[in-house]
Parts: C-alpha cells; sequence; structure tokens
C-alpha cells in the first residue's frame, strides 16, 4: 500500500543551485514515485510510495545529484507528522516575525543546534525551542540570515541534516 510522505530539499533555488517544479516533479515520477506535488520553489514535495523513509532518501538523494548535477540532501518524513508539527508551533504568530521550523534529521544534530542556540546573546525577539524532531524558530523579518543562530543553522556542517521550512509554506503543503 502506498504511503503518503514529504520530502524537502535543502538549498535549492538559492544560489547556483536552480530547479524548475516541474522538472523536480518529472524527476520524482521518473524515480518510481507517484501522486508527486511541489509547493513554491524551494523543494517541498509531496508523493507516494510503498518504500520507506530510509531507502527513499537514498533514491533521492542519488537520483537528484545525478539529474541536477548537484549534491543533493533530501530529508524524508511521512505525511501525517505535519499537522502535529504546525500545531505545535509555540510562538505567538505575527506580520513582523517569521514563523519558521527546522527540520533535523538526527536527535544528535537537534540537541546540538539547541546547545549552541542556549550559549548565544539571541538577537531581540528572536525565540527558539525544541518540537518533535524539530526546533521552533522564530526571528524579526528581514534578520533571517543574519542572528548568531541563523547563521550556526547555515554552515556546511548542518546542510546533510537540517533544512528550515517558514510555518506558512507548510500549511499551504496541508
Amino acid at each position: 500500500m502506498n504511503k503518503k510522505y514529504l520530502a524537502f530539499l535543502r538549498g535549492i533555488n538559492v544560489g547556483n543551485i536552480r530547479i524548475k517544479m516541474t522538472d523536480l516533479q518529472r524527476a520524482f515520477e521518473q524515480m518510481g514515485f507517484t501522486g508527486v506535488r511541489t509547493y513554491l520553489q524551494t523543494g517541498n514535495v509531496v508523493f507516494k510510495t510503498e518504500q520507506d523513509a530510509p531507502e527513499i532518501k537514498a533514491i533521492l538523494e542519488k537520483g537528484l545529484t545525478e539529474t541536477f548535477h548537484y549534491e543533493a540532501f533530501v530529508q524524508i518524513y511521512p505525511f501525517e507528522v505535519l499537522a502535529p508539527i504546525i500545531d505545535q508551533y509555540p510562538f505567538e504568530r505575527t506580520e513582523n516575525h517569521h514563523a519558521y521550523v527546522i527540520f533535523v534529521e538526527t536527535e544528535h544534530a537537534q540537541q546540538e543546534l539547541l546547545a549552541l542556540a542556549n550559549g548565544l546573546e539571541p538577537a531581540s525577539d528572536e525565540q527558539i525551542v525544541a518540537g518533535p524532531g524539530v526546533v521552533y524558530w522564530q526571528v524579526a523579518r528581514g534578520e533571517s540570515t543574519n542572528t548568531p543562530f541563523a547563521k550556526i543553522t547555515g554552515k556546511a556542517k548542518y546542510k546533510s541534516s537540517t533544512t528550515v521550512r517558514n510555518v506558512n509554506t507548510l500549511e499551504k503543503m496541508l
């Protein structure tokens, strides 16, 4: 029986890695996935398959790397985790702040990010807390790449194990 999954691709359509969503959808379909839908231009994909998450990750990272000629990093989640992650967003959402979810592939990486965040002097209005396999982050608009925590999450060390998504985007995926 096919199960519905989420795939979050890290680092596409920023910098030099440009992939059209129609091409991304076609690539997923050519790799055998069904019901493929993309959201926005940042590598958010919903699809169905009988395979399990580790197998999907291996197929996608290899296939996307070969197809689009970049080092693909993909995080895979069962679709049913999305609504609870959104529902548990702990901060008041305002028009002056971005509401982010940082998807973290391993508990070790999550704990490391949280420990580093606790050691920082947070930017004004910046909030960071743990969630179920994620880190919830609220930051003032215009500061998403400038805060000390943003600089940590952007380090190459976390490329393969984290990806950041705006809660608004996640809601559209539901």
